[in-house]
């Protein structure tokens, strides 16, 4: 996928308050800190396109980006919450899993997660929601540039393991580096699969869930 054009839409609170559900919808969430904003720059070559910050919890509100005039990029706040108090992390956590189960258009979640870090109960804890409760999703880990390709090895395997403990079928992984811009291509080549098959079934559009 050649990525022509990468705007931004929109910023709120409220699923009912997004763009009109007409176009796949992809979303990108993690930890604090994962290196959500930079991935979400070196996939659309636009330096600026969401905002980075050495501060964990930049992110609070449902930001929508428009790729392509086709498709949907949508930065979601970490799950991993930021120094914030237990009311604004209450807030946040509601907003998430409310767009999660209600946005119809949402196609698939991208889950970060830090490639340095052993598994974190939190990630899992996470990748189980969705799980349960059928929201498609893969996983994306990132700052692969940040250590050894044997410790990313490592970590990777030791995801897989902890999630084959309860789980049949490993979702798709990918492994991204914003710095070397890997993963870009897989990425991208990933989304524009999905969307040429959604395509081909016209009414798949009726049920965000479904894909």
């Amino acid at each position: 996928m050649i990525i022509k054009e990468a705007k931004f839409l929109m910023s709120n609170t409220k699923v009912a308050l997004c763009p009109a559900p007409t176009k796949p919808e992809y979303a990108f969430i993690g930890r604090s800190n994962v290196g959500k904003s930079s991935l979400i720059n070196m996939l659309t070559e636009q330096k600026g396109l969401a905002k980075t910050s050495s501060s964990p919890g930049k992110t609070q509100l449902i930001n929508h980006f428009l790729i392509n005039d086709t498709w949907y990029l949508v930065d979601l706040p970490g799950y991993g919450y930021a120094k914030v108090s237990k009311d604004a992390r209450d807030s946040w956590r509601r907003m998430i899993n409310y767009y999660l189960q209600h946005r119809e258009n949402l196609t698939c979640v991208f889950v970060l997660i830090d490639s340095r870090h052993e598994p974190m109960q939190q990630d899992l804890d996470f990748l189980e929601y969705l799980g349960k409760t059928g929201v498609p999703f893969v996983i994306v880990f990132t700052k692969a540039d940040k250590q050894s390709a044997a410790k990313t090895d490592s970590t990777i395997a030791a995801y897989k393991r902890k999630l084959l403990e309860t789980w049949e079928e490993l979702p798709r992984i990918f492994l991204t580096s914003a710095v070397k811009r890997d993963g870009r291509d897989e990425i991208l080549a990933y989304i524009d699969e999905v969307n040429a098959q959604m395509q081909q079934q016209p009414d798949a559009g009726d049920s965000g869930n479904n894909f």
